[in-house]
């Protein structure tokens, strides 16, 4: 998908990854069980999940780039900041509608039937999404290279790979940061914090909603702190936040269970940081090359460190209650180091916001 949005345009992916998205999420809602179709019936929710795995590969760094290039200089981090809010204002509703089916209907009920309700409520979601994004324009920067005939010549990922290997290494390494908040504090923490403490997972679930929402509301916040700060002071302050909130989060759980809640929300709320990924990566990449150079370097770091991290916070934690928090902090570290020494080798120009191409100067 990257590599037809260098050449083809923003749009045209925007709109297929959703579509993408909608048709197995609506397929899965839909599928016969294995005493209906036998093995068809598994392996087709296989094909169908893989199809979900390509099309958010696609959507997500699609969607930044598209954001990106519509807004005006100095509002990249607000663009970025408010649709990162959006994707995990998504996570939100998808835990509500979860919450919302369990408690609505018995267990049996649940697993006869009942857990489709979200795949059908998402898929019609998803293709009223495509039908709106019908309504959206190519963006300013992508119709103006097409105008000069600057679109880029071969394959944009060769030349990412070429003459832009810095740019993947920092994206990735930051990208890490990201998969490391995500993963461990919000997908992971809420079963380890039942295992850990004993809590219930009704309480746990009410600390992972109360997270998710402050920091769908924080990254917002902090996009526009990148428009007026950078991504380095921004970063640090708030990569050093989000290690000292997700100690005092375990620290906390296990001293005073009580404060589960605030402890919880107050870790989300640092998480807002992550949008400085998409910041970063945004400009480390030219308008030519920028989608496959974005979507090349997130969905290989997601893929690598996403899919060790649980293997390794596992590991951990059987060797200490607080290695998650380790875990968090290391790499949080790593992505500071990595904000710092990429700020001091640019220019001081080169963390702002690029104007569109062929805007006035």
């Amino acid at each position: 998908m990257a590599h037809f949005g260098d050449k083809l345009g923003r749009k045209r992916m925007f709109t297929f990854s959703i579509f993408l998205m909608a048709v197995p999420t609506l397929l899965i809602g839909l599928t016969p069980t294995y005493a209906t179709l036998g093995y068809a019936a598994p392996i087709l929710l296989l094909i169908f999940r893989m199809m979900q795995g390509a099309a958010i590969g696609g959507e997500g760094p699609g969607a930044w780039v598209f954001v990106s290039e519509h807004v005006p200089p100095g509002r990249v981090g607000l663009a970025v900041g408010m649709l990162t809010g959006g994707l995990t204002g998504g996570i939100l509703l998808g835990s509500l509608m979860a919450t919302a089916i369990n408690t609505a209907l018995a267990p049996a009920e649940v697993a006869a039937w009942g857990w489709r309700t979200a795949f059908l409520v998402g898929g019609v979601f998803g293709f009223l999404a495509m039908y709106l994004r019908r309504f959206l324009h190519e963006t300013p920067v992508f119709e103006a290279m097409r105008r000069r005939a600057a679109l880029t010549q071969g394959l944009p990922i060769r030349q990412v790979l070429r003459g832009h290997r810095r740019g993947v290494a920092v994206s990735m390494l930051v990208t890490w940061m990201l998969t490391a908040a995500i993963v461990v504090v919000i997908l992971m923490t809420p079963t380890l914090l039942q295992r850990l403490h004993g809590f219930t997972p009704a309480e746990t679930l009410r600390g992972n909603l109360m997270a998710t929402l402050a920091l769908t509301v924080s990254a917002m916040l902090c996009g526009a702190l990148l428009d007026r700060f950078g991504s380095v002071k921004v970063g640090v302050a708030g990569g050093l936040a989000m290690i000292a909130a997700t100690y005092a989060l375990y620290l906390g759980a296990a001293a005073r269970p009580e404060l589960l809640v605030p402890l919880y929300a107050l870790a989300g709320a640092t998480i807002g940081v992550i949008t400085v990924v998409p910041y970063v990566m945004i400009h480390a990449f030219p308008p030519p090359i920028r989608f496959s150079g974005v979507s090349f370097a997130y969905n290989l770091a997601y893929a690598l460190f996403g899919g060790l991290t649980p293997l390794l916070v596992s590991a951990l934690v059987a060797a200490d209650p607080l290695g998650p928090a380790h875990y968090v902090g290391a790499v949080s570290l790593v992505g500071i180091a990595t904000l710092v020494a990429n700020g001091r080798a640019l220019p001081p120009e080169a963390d702002m916001p690029a104007a569109p191409v062929g805007a006035a100067r």
